[in-house]
C-alpha cells in the first residue's frame, strides 16, 4: 500500500472544511447529471418530452460547478501545497470533475435527441430500444457517486464489472439496428440517430469508469488506467491496499 490516504482531521479546521466542501460540490455535481439522465430515461418510458426542458439548464449547473471546483482545487494548490493522500484528492478530483461535465454534455445530447425522436412516431419506437442500456448506464452513475461519497474500491471495482455488461447491452443493441436497417432501408437515417444517442450513453459509461479509476488511485496511490480488468480485480481482491 502506498501512502496511507489522510482524510481524517488536519491541523486546520480550514483545510478539513475546504475539503469537505470539494467532496460536497462533486456529489452535487454527480446528482444533476444524474437527474439529466434520469429524466430522458422517464421522457422515453411515458412518452412525454415535457420534463426535458429541463436538461439544458441543469448543463449550465455542471458546468458552473466544474469551474468552481476547479477554482477550489487550484486554490488548494496554491495555499496548502497538500501532500501524499490530500495531494491524490485534489488530481483525482479535479479529472473526476472533467469527467463528470462530459458525461453531463453527453446526457444533454442523448436528451436533445430524444426530446426530438418524441415528435416522430416511428423514431419514439426505434428509441425505446435505448431503455436498457440507458437503465444500465444511470445505475452505474449512482454506484460511482455512491463509490466516490465512501472512496470505496471494492464499489469501483463492482462498477467495473457492471460496465462490462453495459458494453455487451451496447453491442446487442448495435446488432439490432443494423440488422433493423437491412430489412427496411427507409429507416437507415432513424436507425442511426438511434445508434448515435447509443454511443453516447455508453460514454456516460466510460466517464463513470475513469470516476472508478481515480478513486482507485485516491485510496490506494495506485494509477490502473489502461489495465486490464481482470489484472486490476486480482490485485485488489485481498482487500490490501
Amino acid at each position: 500500500m502506498n501512502e496511507e490516504l489522510n482524510i481524517g482531521p488536519h491541523i486546520s479546521r480550514q483545510f478539513d472544511a475546504e475539503l469537505d466542501e470539494i467532496r460536497s460540490r462533486v456529489l452535487k455535481m454527480g446528482s444533476l447529471v444524474e437527474t439529466q439522465l434520469i429524466k430522458t430515461l422517464d421522457a422515453l418510458r411515458e412518452d412525454d418530452g415535457s420534463g426535458i426542458k429541463g436538461v439544458s439548464k441543469l448543463d449550465r449547473k455542471v458546468n458552473k460547478l466544474e469551474v468552481q471546483i476547479d477554482e477550489e482545487c487550484t486554490q488548494i494548490l496554491a495555499m496548502r501545497q497538500p501532500a501524499a493522500g490530500d495531494l491524490r484528492m485534489i488530481i483525482a478530483t479535479s479529472k473526476s470533475v472533467r469527467d463528470l461535465e462530459r458525461a453531463g454534455d453527453e446526457a444533454e445530447r442523448v436528451a436533445n435527441m430524444v426530446k426530438q425522436a418524441l415528435t416522430n412516431e416511428m423514431q419514439r419506437k426505434l428509441y425505446k430500444g435505448l431503455l436498457g442500456l440507458g437503465e444500465l448506464v444511470a445505475q452505474l452513475l449512482k454506484s460511482t457517486l455512491d463509490a466516490y461519497a465512501r472512496m470505496d474500491i471494492p464499489g469501483a471495482l463492482q462498477n467495473m464489472r457492471l460496465d462490462q455488461d453495459i458494453d455487451e447491452e451496447y453491442s446487442r443493441l448495435v446488432i439490432r439496428q443494423v440488422e433493423l436497417m437491412k430489412k427496411n432501408p427507409d429507416n437507415v437515417a432513424d436507425s442511426l440517430d438511434v445508434l448515435w444517442a447509443a454511443r453516447s450513453m455508453e460514454r456516460i459509461g466510460d466517464h463513470c469508469i475513469n470516476i472508478c479509476e481515480n478513486i482507485i488511485y485516491l485510496v490506494s496511490g495506485d494509477d490502473v488506467r489502461h489495465a486490464k480488468f481482470k489484472d486490476i480485480e486480482e490485485q485488489y481482491a485481498g482487500g490490501g491496499y
